[in-house]
């Protein structure tokens, strides 16, 4: 799969996708002042809750369970590393149910939520390489 990255003026830069979608990150402004679109780091963090919320979603549809009252929380912890530099050190996800939920299917859409790939690449992470051509 090829993503292509460009700039789009500012702190704005694009990922666009083979299927023609686009995805625009921004970075807050100087001031402090939210810029117009996620930052890369907060579409990954996204990401991790979308994904899990993904599974769970089509667990209730296969079961024909209403999902206007189901819904997920995710909590974000972070430390600092040796250098002194923020990390994330624990992600968590709460699956947020109704009362009329059936029972007998509450331990399986926890179970359902951790099929998420992307906690998958997470905890089995790719290998990276960055290179440069002149074109």
């Amino acid at each position: 799969m090829k993503i292509d990255i460009s700039f789009e003026g500012g702190q704005k830069v694009a990922a666009s996708f083979p299927d023609g979608l686009q995805m625009l990150t921004d970075q807050p402004g100087a001031d402090g002042a939210p810029g117009e679109a996620p930052t890369p780091f907060a579409y990954f963090l996204g990401s991790i809750g979308t994904c899990a919320g993904i599974y769970v979603l089509e667990f209730c549809k296969a079961r024909q369970i209403p999902t206007d009252r189901v819904s997920l929380t995710q909590h974000i912890e972070f430390e600092l590393d040796q250098q002194g530099k923020r990390r994330v050190s624990k992600v968590g996800l709460t699956i947020n149910l109704p009362p009329e939920f059936p029972e007998r299917y509450q331990k399986a859409i926890v179970k359902a939520a951790e099929l998420c790939s992307v906690k998958k690449a997470i905890m089995h992470p790719p290998e990276f390489v960055v290179e440069y051509q002149v074109v």
